[in-house]
């Protein structure tokens, strides 16, 4: 993996400082809008609920596929707390962002949204960089380019089977796993 923007070669230079000017143009506040004297009532956070446990049988039914673990809320959780442990959240933070992100309908929070995961999960050296090859970060800049729900699809496949192949395995081994299905 290089390091700085210095190793990058100058056509990869230019095309990220390209996405992040129209990111960044995106997000501006258009100079003819008008700011609300009467706020709006702030929405009541509500506190998510604490998911399930879910009996043997249930969780048993995980090990048909990484997709039956993820869509159970105690499983994603239980899976995010292995993922943890092994030093790589980062996988399943950016998968999960990239859900969220396919669901937005507004273009401005989609901007927002894309600019947040290129930052924390694409760019390199970011916080929380995940590992996809140079052929999928360079789609994954063109896609940014001319938002959409599906943006971030390569990269997020490529993590999913990532996850998959090697997370996902010693999951189901993990003593954690092995005591819910007990």
């Amino acid at each position: 993996m290089c390091k700085g923007l210095a190793a990058l070669p100058q056509t990869c230079l230019e095309r990220a400082k390209e996405i992040k000017t129209k990111l960044g143009t995106l997000l501006q506040k258009p100079e003819n809008a008008i700011d609300l004297i009467i706020p709006y009532p702030e929405k009541q956070e509500k506190k998510p609920e604490k998911p399930q446990k879910p009996c043997p049988d249930e969780a048993l039914q995980w090990r048909e596929s990484l997709d039956k673990v993820l869509t159970n809320s105690y499983g994603l959780a239980m899976f995010r707390s292995f993922l943890r442990s092994e030093f790589s959240e980062e996988n399943l933070d950016f998968w999960v962002a990239c859900e969220d992100f396919r669901k937005t309908k507004s273009p401005v929070k989609m901007a927002a949204k894309a600019k947040k995961i290129y930052e924390d999960f694409i760019q390199t050296e970011a916080p929380k960089e995940v590992n996809i090859d140079h052929f999928t970060k360079d789609v994954t800049l063109r896609n940014l380019v001319t938002l959409s729900p599906t943006t971030f699809d390569l990269a997020q496949k490529r993590i999913y089977a990532l996850m998959e192949k090697d997370s996902y395995g010693r999951f189901l081994r993990s003593d954690q796993y092995q005591d819910l299905i007990k």
